[in-house]
């Protein structure tokens, strides 16, 4: 599955990359199941603070390595660049001793979500899920070990996330609920494994049972009521989700203009769409119009992957190289009902292939195609199913670490905000009701910079939102007015952006820094510039840190 035509001869850097890949798959068996590599069906991370002291010896070891070593071409570069900067990040986040508590990206979460990615169709399937079940009380004991090393340290997450994780981990071990569904439907497929799946099930359910325990009668009393994490935190993480330093009040400023600018452009849109109306007003008439409108999740899957299809059928050969097996992509409907929308890579061989998922809350059933198809793009193609699969086929001169292992959010989301604004500019959002929906999700972006910098930072509030300085509740009405979705969508989001700062501005900034590269690139080369060739050699890459990207890319 490679796309290159000659085989490269791996260096000195490969072997200490391909060293650590492997590494990282023995103390994290979890990224083994994700990548979709066998051999990994039961297994947990080390989640307590001996487990943070086996990746922290890791990566010295392997940062040490890669200062003796030299690179002997422009992929060894790259490699260099990369790994360095990933691995130093992580290392210093690992050495704060903070410990990772949030609504949606904390091992709370990640120990059972793990499981979405199993197959589930055979007895053997069925037979691994077992195992793994029963593995969750270890996973969550080490993980409650490290909560209480941070609270040692007085590195406690804010009560808000304290409680949003105390409901989860109750909703996750509730009688009838994902556990009880999970063992129901693999009985249904080997009534053998009806007692392994049971015991597992309760054990699991016991696990998070625990957990909600913990959280509620041990830990929230020591966890903090103000939700900002302050400069210091903030900046480290705003590194990690980017891979490039950026001037905080220059992007949060950056990010009110640019707001400005999109409610401007929503606003002579919605004059296209009916003159004289308000955003609102249009907005209306484009939920209120049968032809926009699906009804259930049954139509929704049918109409994500019919948009999909399209996209990498009109693309191909023209704006990107789609080459067999990446043109294909698989929409899914999440079996959970947190509110997100996300994509997973295929496995190394691509027999699991790339997925686009739709978590839809309790109640929803109804979703409206001028307000979701720019997403459509930005998870699919020319989005993240692109970006991660075309990484994926470069077997024959990318290491695995470079192909699989290293992923930035700056640079994977940025590009799929690049995406959708690329698809508007190729005439795909030409509707005026769909462009409302890119500048709709735009937007989001966009306040999101705002918001997030803002509050974490405590920065003043432009006098177009408001007085006095950002913080949780102003915060919350600021979002309210700018994300044009439901209540339960606003309340996970807004916990969000809490809870794992610098995560949520990386779309927006990421975005940013790509176009930035882009156009540097289109000036320097004139008349010779061409996008395909730019997305083709920046994708190749795979995905680095912006500033790793900008110097291999800019010279």
């Amino acid at each position: 599955m490679t796309s290159s035509a000659t085989q490269r001869e791996p260096s000195r850097i490969d072997e200490i990359a391909e060293a650590f890949f492997s590494k990282t798959l023995e103390i994290n068996p979890e990224f083994g199941v994700s990548l979709g590599i066998p051999g990994y069906e039961s297994g947990y991370s080390d989640y307590s603070p001996a487990g943070s002291t086996v990746q922290i010896n890791l990566l010295r070891e392997t940062l040490a390595l890669l200062e003796q070593a030299a690179p002997v071409d422009a992929i060894d570069e790259v490699t260099l660049d990369a790994m360095t900067e990933r691995l130093g990040l992580d290392l210093e986040i690992l050495l704060t001793g903070r410990t990772e508590l949030n609504n949606i990206a904390s091992p709370a979460q990640g120990i059972r979500a793990i499981i979405d990615l199993m197959p589930q169709e055979t007895s053997a399937d069925y037979g691994f899920i077992a195992a793994r079940l029963a593995n969750i009380p270890a996973a969550i004991d080490g993980y409650i070990a490290s909560l209480r090393d941070s609270a040692s340290k007085s590195l406690v997450a804010a009560r808000r996330q304290v409680q949003i994780v105390t409901t989860q981990s109750k909703d996750y071990g509730k009688d009838g609920g994902f556990f009880d569904q999970l063992a129901e439907a693999g009985t249904a497929v080997d009534a053998s494994l009806e007692s392994a799946l049971a015991s597992g099930t309760e054990a699991a359910k016991q696990a998070y049972l625990k957990l909600a325990d913990f959280l509620e009668n041990e830990l929230l009393d020591q966890a903090p009521e103000v939700d900002a994490v302050g400069r210091e935190y903030y900046s480290l993480m705003s590194r990690q989700f980017l891979g490039a330093t950026v001037d905080l009040e220059e992007t949060y400023a950056w990010g009110v203009a640019e707001l400005d600018a999109i409610i401007a452009e929503q606003e002579r849109t919605a004059q296209l769409i009916k003159p004289g109306a308000t955003i609102e007003e249009a907005k209306q008439i484009l939920n209120q119009d049968p032809a926009r409108k699906l009804d259930g999740t049954d139509a929704l899957k049918a109409w994500m992957q019919e948009k999909a299809d399209k996209a990498i059928a009109d693309l191909s050969g023209v704006h990107f190289d789609i080459p067999a097996p990446m043109d294909r992509i698989e929409c899914m409907i999440a079996p959970t009902q947190d509110g997100g929308i996300y994509y997973t890579g295929p496995s190394e061989d691509f027999s699991r292939p790339g997925r686009m998922w739709w978590s839809v809350p309790p109640g929803e059933d109804q979703f409206t195609t001028w307000a979701e198809l720019t997403t459509v793009y930005h998870e699919g193609v020319p989005g993240h199913h692109l970006q991660v699969a075309t990484a994926q086929l470069q077997a024959d001169t990318l290491n695995s670490w470079r192909r699989m292992a290293c992923w930035v959010s700056g640079h994977g989301e940025g590009w799929a905000l690049y995406s959708e604004r690329l698809m508007h500019s190729l005439g795909y959002l030409a509707d005026p009701g769909d462009y409302m929906g890119m500048l709709d999700a735009q937007r989001m972006r966009a306040a999101r910079v705002v918001f997030d910098i803002g509050v974490h930072l405590s920065l003043p509030v432009p006098e177009q939102w408001g007085t006095g300085t950002w913080n949780s509740e102003n915060g919350y009405d600021f979002l309210k007015k700018n994300l044009d979705i439901s209540e339960g969508q606003l309340d996970f989001e807004y916990t969000r952006y809490l809870g794992w700062p610098g995560q949520a501005p990386a779309y927006k900034v990421g975005q940013r820094l790509w176009e930035q590269i882009r156009d540097t690139l289109e000036a320097e080369q004139g008349e010779q510039f061409s996008l395909k060739d730019f997305h083709t050699k920046a994708l190749q890459l795979g995905s680095v840190g912006l500033d790793t990207l900008k110097r291999a890319l800019v010279k």
